[in-house]
């Protein structure tokens, strides 16, 4: 039995399963942990977070008694993209790593355009544009607004490049989380010197970059004896997030596109070919698959809304599901049930904790609007439901007109376990979505990585065609479909009409009173 682990160092806890060469599941293990929200539009993690939960779920799956540590051929490492972990000369952590979501970072942004020669220059460069809550930025905001912390700086890493670190005492990463970092250069697949230089970052600070199913180290001696894995046990690249959620749906050829409903949602496009758009709406990046991309689409808060409704407003339906046993969505989403396609015109803007794609606007607000004496609770967890869809959308469009050709939406995440967001999901698309076998989202395709880098699979797709299968399929209402193309239409009008008093509002809450 070829055994092999995924995990994945997610934002609010850490997932660990292992599985054998059909993919069936042997074990699972979580471990939550907090996040920190020091000032508005900020948002940091301690790393030692991430590899104390790594410690737990390992042993965890590890004493399951499905399988000896022995049988395990490899480990795949996924993880939240765009994170910045600072290490110093002793590979000890400089300070709090800033997330993907974190939004301090407008001006230095802007600067890496400035400095590239400009956006369209920067594309050419690194394929994206620049963007808040990516990795170079913070690299900048730490260097100009903590200059004592940066001065110590010896290393940079992304998260799951950090239990790496901590798992085998090897410094490296691999092509699919280097492409958020915009540092990288995804055209040859390797750090872009270039930008480096533009930037004055040195080179030394970024560790060696592989492919995904590449062995990048072997557990050390103090890894397997914090983890209980056999040292020598082998590592290999993994994958950042949504590149290895996608190998977990089975996205590893053109026309198969997956719509993952998370905290945040994420529309993703495996493409053959880089391409090029000069206005970087969506972001592209190496693929899991050696040699080929992706295209993807970012809502920040997508499942994230419901969250929010659920811990700010649902506190009631919180309290009667733990009488009853029961998930707290279930009640909020059987409420929303009650209002019919379009909530009687009530909208919600998901931009809760600023916007990426298409918008790319770190001011941008959350809100409903079109509220009436009519609309309850029922119409606004649903107007939630919708607007984190159209979101998503706005990102499936951007796909359509790169070319790509759209056969068969997957759609994973909380968004797919609920029939009435599944239902949402086809009419909002306007295809029939697809759920499938394997729901384990990144440890699993990163478990599969692993299958293929110790030698179970000879490729990633063979991987994938040997393991997931579609199960349930949800087809488009003709009707909801026609009416929610007319409610899209007036969705992006909103946004547009809404910018600039988004930008006001910011400004008015950074001057204070």
């Amino acid at each position: 039995m070829s055994v092999t682990i995924g995990i994945d160092v997610g934002t609010s806890g850490t997932k660990t399963l292992a599985i054998d060469e059909t993919g069936g599941i042997l074990a699972t293990a979580t471990s939550e942990y907090p996040c920190s929200h020091p000032r508005p539009g900020w948002s940091e993690q301690d790393p030692e977070l991430w590899w104390t939960a790594t410690k737990e779920t390992l042993r965890a799956v590890l004493a399951a008694g499905t399988f000896k540590p022995t049988d395990v051929a490899g480990v795949g490492l996924s993880g939240q993209m765009h994170g910045s972990v600072l290490l110093d000369a002793d590979g000890g952590v400089v300070r709090p790593a800033l997330l993907w979501n974190d939004q301090r970072t407008v001006a230095e942004t802007a600067e890496i355009e400035d400095r590239a020669g400009g956006r369209e220059a920067l594309i050419r460069v690194v394929a994206n544009r620049s963007m808040t809550g990516t990795t170079a930025p913070k690299l900048l905001w730490v260097r100009r607004h903590e200059p004592a912390n940066w001065e110590k700086v010896r290393q940079v890493l992304l998260p799951k490049d950090y239990v790496r670190y901590r798992l085998t005492g090897t410094y490296a990463t691999e092509v699919s989380d280097a492409s958020g970092t915009t540092l990288f250069d995804v055209a040859n697949r390797r750090w872009s010197r270039e930008l480096m230089a533009r930037l004055d970052l040195d080179p030394a600070l970024f560790p060696e970059c592989r492919e995904s199913p590449e062995v990048s180290a072997t557990v050390s001696a103090i890894g397997s004896k914090a983890t209980g894995l056999p040292e020598g046990t082998k590592v290999v690249g993994g994958g950042g997030d949504q590149p290895a959620g996608a190998v977990g749906n089975g996205i590893v050829r053109q026309g198969v596109v997956s719509a993952t409903m998370g905290t945040s949602g994420v529309v993703y496009a495996h493409a053959e070919q880089l391409g090029f758009d000069p206005e970087g709406r969506l972001q592209r990046g190496c693929a899991a698959v050696p040699g080929e991309y992706h295209a993807m689409g970012v809502v920040l808060a997508a499942g994230g809304s419901l969250q929010w409704f659920r811990n700010e407003l649902g506190k009631a339906e919180v309290a009667l599901a733990r009488e009853q046993g029961i998930d707290p969505y279930h009640l909020l989403t059987g409420e929303a049930a009650l209002a019919g396609p379009g909530a009687e015109g009530l909208f919600f803007l998901p931009y809760l904790t600023g916007e990426r794609s298409p918008h790319f606007d770190a001011d941008a607000k959350a809100a409903w609007i079109g509220l009436t004496v009519r609309h309850g609770r029922p119409h606004m967890i649903r107007a939630v439901l919708e607007g984190a869809t159209f979101a998503m959308r706005d990102s499936l469009e951007l796909v359509r007109d790169m070319g790509v050709a759209i056969e068969q939406v997957r759609v994973s995440g909380g968004g797919a376990r609920n029939a009435l967001w599944r239902q949402i999901q086809a009419d909002v698309y306007g295809v029939d979505v697809h759920a499938i076998n394997a729901g384990e989202g990144p440890a699993f395709g990163v478990a599969l990585l692993a299958q293929v880098g110790t030698g179970a699979f000879a490729t990633v797709p063979e991987a994938c065609d040997a393991t997931i299968k579609t199960v349930d399929s949800t087809s488009v209402d003709p009707k909801a479909k026609d009416y929610y193309d007319r409610a899209y239409k007036i969705h992006r009008d909103l946004y547009q009409n809404l910018k600039g008093s988004f930008r006001d509002i910011s400004r008015l809450v950074e001057r204070g009173l």
